[in-house]
């Protein structure tokens, strides 16, 4: 499991906030895998799936705001970067979750946290350190 390090802060104090969020929701992700005490995850993964999409949402939002603010000339390259995430969030089965749910629970863990860290690393660092 990745935690938030410092070589994901941005030196924006509402950005790394939010940061910080989506990593704390990718590990309730992973603690809900590692519960072996609960035998139907099915509605705590629906929940934890519609909290990543909004609060995505509304981080990508501020984010594009800070970017547009700072005329970031990578702007709309970024949004779309922005919106694939947001479609993959939508396309989620939610019926394939009663089969497999430990499986599709690591699946969602592993493209979380992917891009996430690619994400911030590679992407947002570039609005932060413009070459």
């Amino acid at each position: 499991m990745l935690n938030w390090k410092e070589d994901y802060a941005l030196g924006i104090a509402s950005i790394d906030e939010q940061h910080k969020k989506l990593f704390e929701i990718a590990g309730d992700i992973q603690e809900l895998l590692n519960n072996q005490f609960i035998t139907d995850k099915y509605d705590p993964i629906v929940a934890i799936i519609e909290e990543l999409k909004s609060y995505t949402v509304e981080h990508f939002k501020d984010e594009e705001q800070f970017m547009m603010d700072n005329r970031y000339p990578k702007f709309l390259s970024h949004k779309a970067m922005h919106l694939d995430f947001v479609e993959k969030m939508n396309a989620i089965d939610l019926s394939q979750i009663d089969n497999e749910q430990n499986l599709y629970l690591k699946d969602i863990l592993g493209f979380v946290l992917d891009w996430l860290v690619q994400h911030i690393l590679v992407d947002d660092k570039q609005y932060t350190n413009p070459a």
